[in-house]
């Protein structure tokens, strides 16, 4: 069985974590599938929206502890080694050009959580859990939990998911501002593919843009941000999207942009 499924829908490509009857913890295989799916979908210009999901009921349960445990005489190494493959999807995934959904369909636990909050646009069923885990088996967080939760709630919140335990609702999670679309339960998979097919009917080459100035926009002074926003935007209106968008306006008809 692969451990990570690709699926596409028009311009929407769907990641989908594949070991439901292990949770679908992340383990060598699985991050080893992740990378290379990414890289495929990632420089396909017929996909214009990705979406990452899990099979079965569940998101995923972060790390394999099963692993964890047949090894746990080596563990530094083997966390050095899994935590390569992890890391590395994550900051793919915040490099990828194409704008990413994740679309948490269950629990997201460790790791989990951390591989939700790598996506541009959280959306969760009603019954996704979130929670961090990890001092369940005496670790810190890893795949960027501290950056991501530290930047959306602020640090005496990240604190408290990490000191307590506490598993956040999908209603929760979105009023501290960590999912920004919560679905039911039975009809999330069509709303996440409407959602998706409607953010892949968008201006790709801008959404890639934004995404690149989002990224850094905590990490440097307002004049660089400033002088990146005003060079992003020169470049941005080279693009066929923009005089499709400029021409749709004037006419007062629908942009059908194109991604190029």
């Amino acid at each position: 069985m692969n451990a990570v499924i690709v699926e596409r829908q028009g311009a929407v490509a769907t990641l989908r974590m594949n070991r439901p009857e292990r949770m679908n913890a992340f383990d060598f295989e699985m991050g080893d599938a992740l990378l290379s799916a990414l890289a495929g979908v990632a420089h396909d210009p017929a996909v214009r929206c990705v979406v990452f999901t899990g099979s079965g009921r569940v998101f995923s349960a972060g790390g394999d502890v099963g692993l964890m445990g047949g090894r746990k005489d080596e563990a530094p190494h083997l966390f050095l080694e899994l935590t390569v493959r992890l890391h590395a999807f994550i900051a793919s995934l915040r490099r990828c050009r194409k704008p990413v959904v994740s679309a948490v369909n269950g629990v997201a636990a460790g790791g989990g959580f951390s591989l939700a909050l790598a996506g541009d646009i959280v959306v969760a069923a009603e019954s996704a859990r979130f929670a961090l885990a990890y001092q369940n088996i005496g670790l810190s967080p890893d795949g960027g939990a501290t950056f991501f939760l530290a930047r959306t709630v602020g640090t005496h919140r990240a604190m408290e998911l990490t000191l307590t335990g506490r598993t956040l609702s999908a209603g929760e999670a979105a009023s501290w501002g960590l999912v920004q679309r919560m679905f039911p339960d039975a009809s999330f998979a069509s709303e996440t593919a409407a959602l998706a097919a409607g953010i892949a009917a968008g201006p790709t080459l801008a959404y890639g843009m934004a995404k690149e100035l989002y990224n850094r926009a905590l990490l440097q002074p307002l004049e660089t941000q400033m002088e990146e926003e005003r060079q992003g935007i020169a470049e941005s209106s080279r693009t066929g999207d923009f005089r499709e968008g400029i021409q749709a306006f004037l006419t007062k008809e629908k942009a059908r942009f194109r991604g190029e």
